[in-house]
């Protein structure tokens, strides 16, 4: 049998129950000391608030093989996982929330719903119009599982959708082409992931290469975008954005994005439904059912990241 540890009890989570063949665990939730079993697990569903020396500390376990993730994101775990271990995300988990929060977010952008909430708020009757969502080039920056689940919510809006992504591939530029792309996107929606390269990749030479008025939707991580720089644009009402992160985050009070203007801002809540931890556990109980039959794992996280 394989031992390993889980965040929740499995018998608690539809997505898990039963546990494949081969498998049998123990509830760590990270805040507790180590289980019993710290010399007999081979795998860990690493809890999502885990800090720097809970990491550290598990992955010098002696039969520790794999680290999984449910979520995405892996830029918090990267730095702390030793040579011999393997590191997967759950890539797929969280598609339908962040591609739904993407266009909702381009809707309620260029439909002037910020204005008309707080219209009603006010008690005020505030007509104005609207820029179509009909029509409009749309960017689709780290073209992955999301941009691909984005692009498929805006079919029948009748717009134009192009795709960049680091490696290219039939219909997808590469990320050297970036900037000539950028010169005719009426919508620019970031989706890569965090890493030494993508870093501040939205700076001022990037947003400077936009179309006046276009509108920047960053669904990703905050630290791509460089806030000093996006809020000299927006200052300047030269193009508009909306953000499910930033940088920093939580965004502290008082910050200048708080009151930027063209800005519509939510606190990072892309993969935050009601059902995220089925989503995410159903990819766990594949790579479980993987792992228990000698399978190659999904998902798998190199030494130089994603």
């Amino acid at each position: 049998m394989t031992r390993v540890w889980l965040p929740d009890p499995p018998d608690s989570v539809p997505a898990l129950n039963p546990l494949p063949d081969g498998i049998e665990a123990d509830v760590w939730a990270g805040g507790e000391p180590l289980p019993d079993t710290k010399d007999e697990v081979e795998f860990i569903v690493l809890p999502g608030r885990a800090e720097p020396a809970t990491i550290t500390a598990v992955t010098r376990l002696p039969r520790l093989k794999v680290i999984q993730l449910t979520s995405a994101g892996a830029e918090h775990v990267i730095p702390y996982i030793p040579d011999g271990i393997t590191l997967c995300n759950a890539r797929g988990a969280h598609d339908v929330g962040t591609a739904e929060l993407a266009v909702g977010l381009i809707v309620a952008s260029l439909r002037n719903f910020p204005r008309f909430i707080r219209a009603q708020e006010a008690g005020k009757w505030d007509f104005t119009l609207s820029e179509p969502v009909s029509g409009k080039h749309v960017l689709i920056v780290g073209y992955g599982s999301i941009g691909a689940a984005v692009e498929r919510r805006l079919a029948g809006w009748e717009v134009t959708v192009e795709r960049v992504a680091r490696h290219e591939r039939p219909g997808v530029r590469p990320i050297t082409e970036l900037h000539e792309a950028l010169e005719k996107a009426d919508i620019v929606v970031i989706l890569v992931p965090v890493t030494d390269e993508t870093r501040h990749m939205v700076n001022a030479e990037f947003l400077k290469s936009m179309k006046d008025g276009a509108l920047l939707v960053n669904v990703a991580r905050g630290p791509i975008v460089d806030t000093d720089a996006l809020l000299k644009e927006l200052t300047a009402l030269r193009i508009t954005a909306a953000l499910d992160v930033t940088d920093p985050e939580p965004l502290p009070p008082g910050h200048p994005l708080w009151r930027a203007p063209g800005l519509l801002l939510v606190p990072h809540v892309g993969g935050a439904l009601t059902d995220v931890r089925d989503r995410g556990y159903a990819v766990v109980r594949e790579q479980l059912a993987r792992y228990a039959l000698g399978e190659p794992l999904q998902n798998v996280i190199g030494p130089r990241g994603y």
